[in-house]
């Protein structure tokens, strides 16, 4: 909220809070807030507030205002008073009503109407209260400021509800990655007076807004003390200070009053001046840059010789599709100096006008922002959409710009133009300073694109050793591959809006990729090639980090991998380079009794058959040689077994032994990777 402060005037603030308050008068006005002091300036918001600010030569000992009784206290909770030579304010008073006042008037419609006279001395009859005016009817209340004295020049601010102002763009894409953009502001006065000559501003922002209650008693509950006679148990111990010489200090010297610089106001600049900055100014930002205020917009456009920018060249867009008609489209305007001076401070963007406006009750009218050329083009964006489900096969056509109008755009409508043809419309969402839109107007079909998905585990980082534990970190990989045909004879470029996986960070992204932080998406971009298919992989990658086995083969990379890192100490080295010896010889081992216990297992199973096979021959008379024979295999197999059992028994052995000295050995062994690890 700002105040046009002329010089040497000194503020009298009642309070300075945002606050909005929904107000509608009757009587002498309808207006949201009513004073004889006329409109000077009017600042509208984003959120359904605007800031008000009325000044004049004041004769009297006092300014009146008119609201409504629910607006008095959002009235005081903004009310700032300025006056020329300092501050002459003595109180702003108020009426309130109290919840035991007995009504004085009747409210009711009928209290106005032809009644019959009241019969005298009529018991039955109750008193009649008289009709309530048309300022009791609706609960008018006056804020009256006391001033000390008379002749007096005042500025009076203050914020009340009103709508909010709506932004409308046209781009004009003149191919080669350039592109002009007009904004247009859209006002509507719903105040319930002319807004005349007044001096407008938008703001590009939503401060805090509340309903204060500041004009409503409020008598809070408070607590009851009831005498019963308490008796106290205990004599409290006294507390003794002793005597002490009081220290003086020597005040320090007070600091030297710093002289107040003169606020210089463009009234007090001549015409030189203003229009050697209006020539800078000119220079920095481009001939299409929005002009700072000066004396020269106010006078009629005829008087200003501003030479008409050059039109944008235009250039056919990339598409199997191009405009046929040739309708006028949006230019530049002639005097530069009646756009908006548009300035970003403390992160709000604020669009003064440089000329008054005047805008009727209950009217609305578009005033120009903003012509600036910028960085832009046309291209595809391929972004699923449940409302448009042909959007899952095909992409639209968009329009990309950055913002280069020295302040933040607001969320509006945006029509957009290219070779001299409409080619549709879009919403452009809140776009900062140096931000880059992306806006869809239309949809494509000579282009199709598909997608399929695969997950995976790559890599092999060790992550941690400690207590004879390995912690592994590995990627857990997704795979999205887009194929993209392109139907046309023109070579497109295609963005391909990617929804980001949680967590995750995309692994070497093409070129150009754009990752939304915080938006959950990536704008991948591809340029396919006329009448060509093509495909686009996108590599996610989210880390997990697990325990992991020691004879895991995804332990042996990580480990192998770690000894091949220059930054492992050389003791951890060590140890871990001799465990990991101990880890082959288990291996073996483990191999080795394997084996053998799979030896065992066949030789049992040969003898089980032998052994069946005697008992069918047991009482066959005439089979002593086969049962001869059977016997001395079953020998044979017993032997073998024997020998293998023995051998099982010395692996397993060994293998015991070498486990106890591995694990004692990683036991020793601490590691943790820094943070600066490189993912695989």
């Amino acid at each position: 909220m700002r105040f046009s402060k002329p010089r040497s005037w000194s503020a009298f603030s009642v309070a300075l809070l945002p606050a909005f308050a929904a107000l509608t008068l009757g009587c002498e006005s309808t207006a949201t807030v009513a004073s004889n002091l006329p409109l000077q300036r009017v600042v509208v918001y984003r959120n359904g507030i605007a800031y008000f600010e009325r000044g004049g030569k004041v004769d009297d000992q006092e300014v009146r205002f008119k609201m409504k009784e629910e607006a008095v206290g959002d009235f005081l909770a903004t009310l700032a008073v300025m006056e020329k030579g300092g501050s002459s304010v003595r109180a702003a008073a108020f009426p309130i009503k109290s919840p035991d006042d007995i009504p004085s008037c009747d409210p009711s419609p009928l209290a106005t109407a032809d009644r019959p006279p009241r019969r005298p001395n009529d018991p039955e009859e109750p008193p009649r209260l008289r009709p309530c005016t048309e300022e009791e009817r609706r609960r008018i209340r006056e804020v009256v400021l006391q001033l000390d004295g008379k002749q007096h020049e005042l500025q009076v601010g203050y914020v009340t509800e009103a709508p909010v102002w709506r932004p409308s763009y046209r781009l004009v894409v003149a191919g080669g990655g350039k592109a002009q953009i007009q904004a247009w502001g859209i006002v509507q006065n719903l105040s319930g007076e002319d807004w005349k000559n007044v001096r407008l501003s938008l703001v590009a922002g939503a401060p805090v807004a509340f309903e204060a209650t500041l004009g409503t008693p409020v008598v809070p509950a408070r607590p009851v003390v009831t005498d019963e006679g308490e008796v106290i148990a205990a004599v409290p111990r006294a507390e003794t200070s002793l005597a002490q010489a009081e220290r003086r200090r020597e005040p320090p010297p007070p600091p030297p009053a710093a002289e107040p610089k003169p606020v210089v106001t463009n009234e007090d600049r001549d015409d030189k001046e203003l229009e050697a900055d209006e020539a800078a100014a000119t220079v920095s930002r481009g001939p299409s840059a929005g002009a700072r205020p000066a004396k020269d917009a106010m006078r009629p456009r005829s008087a200003v010789k501003a030479p008409a920018p050059e039109a944008p060249k235009t250039a056919p867009m990339d598409g199997p599709t191009r405009p046929t008609s040739t309708p006028v489209v949006p230019g530049a305007p002639r005097n530069l100096r009646a756009l908006a001076a548009v300035s970003a401070t403390g992160g709000v963007t604020r669009y003064d006008l440089p000329e008054a406006v005047t805008i009727p009750d209950k009217a609305a009218t578009m005033v120009m922002l903003l012509s600036r050329d910028l960085p832009g083009d046309s291209a595809f964006l391929f972004a699923p959409d449940g409302s448009v489900p042909d959007s899952y096969a095909h992409p639209f056509r968009v329009v990309r710009f950055t913002n280069k109008s020295g302040g933040t755009l607001e969320k509006g409508p945006i029509a957009v133009f290219e070779a001299g043809s409409f080619l549709g419309q879009g919403m452009v969402d809140p776009l900062p300073e140096g931000a880059t839109a992306t806006v869809p107007f239309a949809l494509e079909r000579g282009i199709a694109v598909d997608r399929t998905v695969k997950h995976d585990e790559l890599g092999e980082r060790v992550q941690k050793i400690e207590n004879g534990e390995l912690w592994v970190e590995r990627d857990s990989a997704t795979h999205t591959l887009y194929r993209i045909r392109n139907g046309s004879a023109v070579r497109a470029k295609v963005l391909v809006k990617h929804p980001r996986i949680g967590g995750s960070h995309l692994e070497k992204p093409p070129t150009g990729t754009e990752d939304n932080v915080g938006q959950g998406s990536a704008l991948v971009p591809f340029d396919a090639a006329p009448n060509a298919d093509g495909e686009l992989m996108v590599d996610e990658r989210v880390s997990v980090v697990r325990p992991e086995s020691w004879t895991s083969n995804v332990a042996d990379a990580a480990v192998k991998a770690l000894l091949a890192r220059s930054d492992v100490p050389d003791a951890t080295r060590r140890s871990v380079d001799e465990a990991w010896k101990l880890r082959q010889e288990i291996l073996h081992l483990t191999d080795v009794e394997r084996e053998h216990a799979r030896t065992l297992a066949e030789l049992s199973a040969q003898s089980e058959e032998t052994r069946r096979s005697l008992r069918a021959i047991e009482k066959n008379k005439l089979a002593d040689k086969l049962r001869a024979q059977l016997t001395k295999r079953l020998e044979d197999l017993a032997k073998k077994s024997e020998e293998v059992g023995k051998k099982q028994v010395e692996a397993q052995a060994k293998l015991a032994e070498v486990n106890v000295r591995f694990r004692d050995l990683l036991r020793s062994v601490k590691y943790v990777a820094p943070v600066t690890t490189k993912r695989g």
